[in-house]
């Protein structure tokens, strides 16, 4: 059941996209709300998957959707809370934080994996042959990191994706150490006053792309390189519905994102 849009989240005018409902094709899959934004006029350049906050498919996920079909990407923005609260649309007060909270503390990595490959699945029968991209915002910077790991993923981009470096949906190891078994080339982008990814996070972060762009090139493969990006601001800078947002670094952090993205249009 959807849940109440708080006050927070302002009128993010009309959207270009529609619902649509992902019906399973495997055991463990669940029905995927999502919306779905193409672009107008001009060649499909890519077709990515938008992974959203906490606070599941609301508005401002759905207009990141409907910006990305503006530049020629196909996106596909599908929710976490499958399991749990499928039709979840919050806004950016406390109440809606601790709900979207709950929800994400329900979740498992097994399940969001068989929720991505879904997702990836159906983009790829849409468009045969176009490459997928990703792109999460917090929680779902989280789970882009795991995205990251279906081999039809070729570039991923992950904003302030917190608790990377000490584990995952569900329990178990740190998913920073998914990342040697990510083929295609990952971006993440953090904000420099981040509560939620304090500089320790991102210094292992960093290291941990750079480990991985050295054995790339001593192997000689095409993959990569990684990129860290740090930008000036708190967490949820990208969001103009939040108190964090950062006019200045989200312009940046979209630049970054759909230049990215344009390796692969």
């Amino acid at each position: 059941m959807a849940a109440a849009l708080s006050s927070s989240l302002p009128d993010t005018g009309p959207l270009r996209g529609e619902w649509v409902t992902l019906a399973p094709r495997f055991p463990h899959q669940e029905p995927l709300r999502s919306w779905w934004s193409t672009p107008q006029e001009g060649p499909v350049r890519s077709a990515v998957l938008v992974l959203p906050e906490v606070f599941g498919v609301n508005p401002w996920v759905r207009s990141v959707a409907s910006r990305l079909a503006e530049a020629g990407h196909a996106a596909l923005a599908v929710p976490l809370f499958s399991r749990t609260a499928p039709g979840l649309e919050l806004g950016y007060g406390e109440e809606d934080l601790a709900v979207g909270r709950s929800h994400k503390d329900r979740t498992r990595t097994a399940d969001l994996l068989d929720d991505l490959r879904l997702a990836a699945d159906w983009l790829q029968r849409q468009f045969p042959g176009l490459p997928l991209g990703c792109v999460g915002f917090c929680f779902g910077g989280h789970v882009a990191w795991l995205a990251a790991t279906l081999p039809e993923v070729h570039l991923t981009c992950s904003f302030y994706g917190a608790g990377v470096v000490h584990g995952r949906p569900g329990g178990g190891p740190p998913t920073l150490e998914v990342l040697s078994a990510i083929r295609g080339t990952m971006l993440c982008v953090y904000g420099s006053d981040d509560p939620l990814v304090p500089p320790g996070d991102v210094a292992a972060v960093a290291d941990a792309l750079e480990a991985v762009n050295r054995d790339r090139r001593r192997r000689g493969e095409d993959g990569g390189p990684h990129r860290l990006l740090v930008l000036e601001g708190g967490h949820g800078f990208m969001c103009e519905a939040r108190p964090d947002h950062r006019p200045t670094a989200a312009a940046e952090g979209w630049r970054a994102m759909l230049d990215l993205f344009a390796r692969q249009g």
